[in-house]
């Protein structure tokens, strides 16, 4: 149990309430502990024990001080991460594949004066991506199948808007069309101060 719910995904927050991707539950906890970040969304009743203390598992933090987010990038395997974000699935045909049925495309070639940014970046099956070949998408008449939001937001949060639609509901109105207000007056009443700390035993 211990480990399924350190194995859990936590939302981290800028302070202006923009999304900037996903933590572990360790990670979020430790940034709780040194004063960093303040809870937003607690994980339902789930807590993680320690010998001394009790700690209430977080789904939503927020930074307590606002980052430059142009200065903020999260390191990783760029291939895998897309195809994560893609599901899986060609974003031309829309058959999910394997992944060594899989090559990463570039929605407007680099040929063309397309980038090497995740925004011009999409799942492609070998077939549909030889078809396309030195094409834009428009001009090979293959139409992307993403849900658009894969391609306006960064990668780590288009993950989280995937997770959020399917798993985790209430991430959802700090990812997709809720001002910082709203979302400002709503935090401050589902978080009870006592709850941010450690309960000891």
């Amino acid at each position: 149990m211990r480990e399924e719910i350190q194995s859990r995904s936590v939302l981290k927050l800028n302070a202006s309430y923009e999304p900037l991707g996903l933590i572990g539950v360790p990670r979020a906890l430790s940034l709780v502990a040194r004063g960093a970040v303040d809870i937003v969304e607690l994980d339902g009743d789930r807590v993680l024990r320690s010998p001394r203390f009790t700690w209430p598992v977080p789904s939503v933090v927020r930074l307590k001080v606002y980052i430059n987010v142009r200065k903020y990038e999260r390191k990783g395997n760029l291939r895998v991460r897309i195809f994560l974000r893609d599901g899986y699935r060609c974003q031309y045909c829309g058959v999910v594949k394997e992944p060594a049925d899989l090559t990463i495309d570039h929605i407007i070639p680099r040929s063309r004066g397309g980038t090497n940014d995740a925004l011009n970046l999409c799942a492609a099956c070998i077939p549909c991506n030889n078809r396309k070949g030195n094409r834009t998408p428009a001009e090979a008449r293959m139409p992307i199948v993403a849900n658009p939001s894969a391609y306006t937001y960064g990668l780590d949060v288009a993950l989280a808007i995937r997770m959020a639609e399917t798993r985790r509901p209430e991430w959802l109105p700090y990812l997709v069309g809720r001002s910082t207000d709203e979302r400002n007056v709503q935090s401050k009443s589902r978080v009870k101060p006592s709850k941010r700390e450690a309960v000891r035993k």
